[in-house]
């Protein structure tokens, strides 16, 4: 009880350090947020005036300072060695990101980056760390490395409106680092997902509506690669339900909307306006009323994740599986109607 009892705060401290990390070094670099990376208003965008963007990198930079404070400090962190391969992925994807936002660079370099982090992070996760025992080894390392490609797209698409981000990561990363603390992730990626819970948490003032501030491509890329990273270790333990569970709205909407955009013969490179929360916005939501939705809903997949994690039973984490599943399926139909109509 009493390494629970010390285990909890020391979480509780990288995630209050983080967020005052995260926040101070806003303020400090508020400034050159607005000199050097501005989004411009385009078809994708909810903002109708030109905004700074770049506030990952005060998010990744609070990450890494805790991290790097807590092995320093001889916190016990698991592996040191595989942490600094996901490490040296996120600086990459960094770096991607804030090259990309303030001078878009092409698909394809974009694309072999993301990729080439995708494989040190993969890579970072142990060989007898299994999800699907009877897939051969090769196959399910390439469908993990497909999934974290597309789960940073996929964070990266979704942050689309003020508040989004933090309405999906901040219950995400407390489920996270709840589960950690029951001993069902490794002591890094526990760490991490407190350190995010923070990061994200001191970054979300400046982006309540109305944003004065975005996370940029800085901050959703590198955050995508390392929510991917913890599901797929929070899947190895035996935990595949709890996995999809928790980010469920994002996997949703992402891609449902890519999907019926590839079927209609669309660019899926080109800026657009079809995700769900997108089209609640045209049709008369308000933005509290789309994040509070998805928050709540998120809310309610991490009491699911919950309870497939403590119970072992199939048939229950099925039964949570279904029950996430009509709980995204209500608020998207919600979305997809004329507000009007609700």
């Amino acid at each position: 009880m009493s390494d629970f009892w010390l285990l909890a705060g020391q979480l509780a401290s990288i995630a209050a350090v983080a967020g005052v990390v995260s926040y101070g070094l806003i303020v400090v670099l508020g400034a050159s947020f607005a000199r050097y990376a501005l989004a411009q208003p385009n078809a994708r965008s909810s903002h109708k005036q030109p905004t700074p963007q770049g506030g990952g990198i005060a998010v990744i930079g609070a990450i890494l300072v805790v991290i790097s404070g807590a092995f320093l400090a001889g916190v016990d962190l698991h592996d040191g060695y595989r942490l600094g391969m996901v490490v040296g992925a996120v600086i990459l994807l960094s770096l991607v990101g804030a090259a990309d936002d303030a001078r878009p660079l092409g698909a394809a370099p974009r694309l072999v980056l993301q990729i080439a982090a995708a494989i040190l992070v993969v890579a970072a996760i142990p060989a007898e760390l299994r999800i699907v025992q009877w897939l051969p080894f090769w196959l399910e390392r390439a469908l993990m490395l497909l999934g974290t490609v597309w789960f940073i797209n996929l964070v990266n698409f979704m942050d689309g409106v003020d508040w989004m981000s933090v309405a999906e990561i901040v219950p995400l990363t407390a489920g996270l680092t709840i589960f950690g603390l029951m001993g069902q992730l490794p002591r890094d990626a526990t760490a991490v997902a407190a350190g995010l819970f923070g990061a994200i948490l001191g970054f979300a003032p400046f982006n309540r509506p109305v944003a004065r501030l975005f996370l940029g491509d800085v901050g959703s890329l590198p955050i995508g690669l390392l929510l991917a990273w913890m599901l797929m270790l929070l899947a190895t333990k035996g935990h595949f339900a709890a996995a999809i569970l928790l980010p469920l709205y994002y996997l949703a909407d992402a891609t449902i909307t890519l999907s019926r955009r590839l079927a209609n013969g669309e660019p899926l490179t080109q800026a657009h306006r079809s995700h769900f929360y997108q089209r609640a916005m045209d049709s008369g939501f308000k933005v509290h009323q789309i994040v509070g939705g998805v928050f709540t809903v998120n809310v309610a997949l991490v009491a699911l994740a919950a309870i497939s994690i403590t119970h072992a039973s199939v048939g229950l984490q099925i039964t949570a599986l279904a029950a996430g599943s009509v709980l995204v399926g209500l608020l998207l139909w919600r979305f997809n109607s004329p507000k009007h109509q609700q």
